[in-house]
C-alpha cells in the first residue's frame, strides 16, 4: 500500500509546484476592462439600486449566478429536491409602520409629516386618551409640575427645555439637569413613572424647521427600512414619545395659541407651574406591520484537491440602498458593486486554474451576500444560521467592500493604496501572508488606519467579514475608504479608478492563492480588539 501513497504525494507536490509557477498567469486574467464591464451591468439604472428584496436585487443575483455557471464554478447549496443551486434563499422580515396618526379636534396628523416619534410603539386600534398639560414635565423639590396632578392613564403634553423666572434664572435651581440637551429623557422616564399613557413633547423649533426635520427623518426611515432575520423580535411599547409643534399641542389641549402662551408666561411670572390648567383629548393609532421579504445569497464553489475539506471564503455584498424618495437611483457602483465584480473576477481566475489542472489545494467559496445595508444580514444568515460548509473547516474570510475609488484622505496624493483591516486581529500568520503577497506581487501601500481599535468609524465592525470574525475565523477586509457619494446617487461607475480596482483584486487573489495552497491553515493565535 505504500507505493500508491508515495505516488499520490509525489503527484500532489508536482501539481502544487506547477500551480505556483502559474500564479502570475492566473492573476493577469483579472483585468480592469472586465471589472468595468461587469460593474456597468450591476450598477446600471435598471438594477434600481439593488435594494434587498426588490426585483433589482434579484436581477443582480441572477447575473452573478449565471456568471459563476459560465465560468465553471459549481453550485453548492442543496435545494429541497436534493439538487444543487447557486442561490441560498432565505426570508428577512420587514418591520414597518402601517396606519400611524394622531387625531385631535377636527384634524388628523400623520407620522413623518406632522410629528416624530422616538422608539417603537404599537397601538393597533384607534384609542382615545384624555390629555393634560403638565408644563415642562419636571419633578424636583424646587419645582414640580406633577405635585397636584394624577396623570395615570392620560396623555401628557409638556414643553421642551426648562422653566425660568422673569429674570432668566432656572426655577428648578441653578445647575439643574432639567435644562440639558438630553433632559427630555428624564422627563419621559418621569412621565412613565407617573403612569402617563402617551407623551407629547412640544418642540421649541419653528413650524418650518420642525417640518424640515420631520421630512429628513422620513427620508432616513424610508432608506433604512428595518429588516431582521427572525420574525416577531421587536421590543414594542404601548406608550409613545411624540415630538410635536405648538400648533398640534393646541389641538390636543382643545385651546388656542394665545391661551397656551399665557399658561407658559404665567410660569415665568409667578414662578409656579400651570400644569393641569389645559385639558383636551386625542385619538392615536400606531400600527406595526411585519412582512416576509424573500432574498438570497449567491455563491459559487471551486473544490480543492488534497485539502478540499478546508475552505477559504472570498466575499462581498451585492445589495445597495435602492431608490431615494425623490426617485433618484442609488447605483452603488463603489458600495459594493466594486467588491462584487472583484469576487467575480477572482472566481474566474481560480476556475481557470482548476480547469487547467492547477486548482487550489483548499476549496474556495465565492460568496456574494445580500442584506449588508440592512445590518450585515446575509452574512449573518450564512455564518449564524445556515453555513453551507462547516465553520470549523473555514480557514479564513477575505472580504471586499468599496474598492477602486480614492477616498477623501488620498485625493491628490497616492492612489496606489488599500486599507487593510482585521488581518492581525485573530491570526498573525494571515497578516504576514498578506504582507508577503503584497511585497512580492503587487507593491501597494497597505494602510492600517482603520485597523486601529481607537478608530472612531469602527470600520472593522461594519462589513460582512465581522460575522466570520466573531466565530474566530481569521479575516481581512479590503477597503478604499469613504467619499462624498457614500450612500448617495452620485456613487456611479464613472468615478471608479479601475486600475486601482485591478491591483486590489490581484492582491486579494495572491493572498487567497497562498492561503489555499500552503501546508497549514492560518493559525488563530491572537484576539485583538
Amino acid at each position: 500500500m505504500r507505493k500508491p501513497i508515495l505516488l499520490a504525494l509525489t503527484l500532489s507536490l508536482a501539481l502544487s509546484v506547477r500551480a505556483q509557477n502559474n500564479v502570475t498567469e492566473y492573476a493577469r486574467t483579472i483585468q480592469a476592462a472586465d471589472l468595468e464591464k461587469h460593474l456597468r451591468v450591476l450598477a446600471a439604472d435598471d438594477m434600481e439600486g439593488r435594494e434587498t428584496g426588490t426585483p433589482g436585487q434579484k436581477k443582480a443575483a441572477d447575473y452573478i449566478a449565471k456568471y459563476f455557471a459560465a465560468e465553471g464554478l459549481k453550485p453548492i447549496v442543496k435545494d429541497g429536491d436534493g439538487s444543487l443551486s447557486y442561490f441560498q434563499p432565505f426570508n428577512l422580515y420587514r418591520k414597518s409602520w402601517g396606519d400611524f396618526y394622531v387625531k385631535a379636534g377636527n384634524q388628523t396628523y400623520q407620522y413623518g409629516k406632522d410629528f416624530i416619534v422616538n422608539g417603537l410603539m404599537n397601538v393597533p386600534t384607534e384609542t382615545a386618551y384624555d390629555v393634560v398639560f403638565v408644563g415642562y414635565g419636571i419633578g424636583s423639590s424646587a419645582y414640580d409640575d406633577y405635585a397636584k396632578l394624577d396623570v395615570k392613564g392620560k396623555a401628557v403634553v409638556f414643553l421642551d427645555g426648562e422653566p425660568k423666572n422673569s429674570q432668566g434664572a432656572p426655577l428648578a435651581g441653578s445647575g439643574s439637569e432639567w435644562g440639558t440637551s438630553d433632559s427630555w429623557r428624564r422627563k419621559v422616564t418621569l412621565a412613565k413613572d407617573k403612569g402617563a399613557s402617551q407623551i407629547f413633547i412640544v418642540s421649541a423649533d419653528s413650524p418650518e424647521t420642525f417640518r424640515q426635520m420631520a421630512a429628513q427623518r422620513a427620508v432616513m426611515l424610508n432608506r433604512f427600512n428595518r429588516l431582521t432575520t427572525k420574525p416577531g423580535v421587536e421590543q414594542l411599547t404601548s406608550v409613545g414619545t411624540f415630538l410635536i409643534t405648538k400648533e398640534i399641542a393646541v389641538s390636543l389641549l382643545g385651546t388656542s395659541v394665545d391661551k397656551l402662551d399665557k399658561a407658559v408666561d404665567q410660569i415665568a411670572k409667578s414662578g409656579k407651574t400651570t400644569a393641569g390648567s389645559l385639558k383636551g383629548n386625542v385619538h392615536v393609532k400606531a400600527e406595526r406591520r411585519e412582512e416576509a421579504v424573500e432574498t438570497a445569497n449567491v455563491m459559487g464553489f471551486v473544490e480543492g484537491s488534497d485539502k478540499k475539506d478546508e475552505v477559504l471564503i472570498i466575499s462581498a455584498h451585492y445589495d445597495h440602498i435602492g431608490i431615494s424618495p425623490d426617485g433618484q437611483v442609488n447605483n452603488g457602483a463603489n458600495d459594493d458593486g466594486s467588491g462584487t465584480v472583484t469576487v467575480m473576477e477572482i472566481a474566474q481566475a481560480f476556475a481557470k486554474a482548476k480547469a487547467e489542472g492547477n486548482g487550489p489545494r483548499r476549496s474556495i467559496l465565492f460568496l456574494t451576500v445580500t442584506g449588508e445595508e440592512k445590518g450585515l444580514l446575509g452574512s449573518q444568515y450564512y455564518a449564524d444560521t445556515a453555513p453551507v460548509l462547516p465553520l470549523t473547516n473555514t480557514v479564513c474570510n477575505l472580504n471586499i467592500d468599496m474598492v477602486g475609488r480614492v477616498d477623501n484622505l488620498h485625493e491628490g496624493k497616492s492612489e496606489n493604496y488599500i486599507y487593510v483591516i482585521g488581518s492581525d486581529k485573530l491570526s498573525s500568520e494571515l497578516h504576514q501572508i498578506s504582507e508577503n503577497a503584497n511585497l512580492k506581487h503587487v507593491e501597494m501601500e497597505l494602510d492600517y488606519k482603520y485597523n486601529d481599535p481607537a478608530d472612531p468609524e469602527r470600520i472593522y465592525y461594519r462589513s460582512d467579514h465581522y460575522n466570520f470574525a466573531k466565530h474566530k475565523i481569521p479575516v481581512i477586509f479590503y477597503f478604499n475608504g469613504l467619499h462624498a457619494d457614500y450612500h448617495r446617487p452620485g456613487d456611479d461607475v464613472e468615478k471608479i479608478n479601475f486600475a486601482l480596482a485591478e491591483k486590489t483584486a490581484r492582491l486579494v487573489f495572491y493572498t487567497a492563492w497562498e492561503v489555499a495552497n500552503r501546508d497549514n491553515r492560518p493559525v488563530v493565535d491572537s484576539n485583538k480588539p
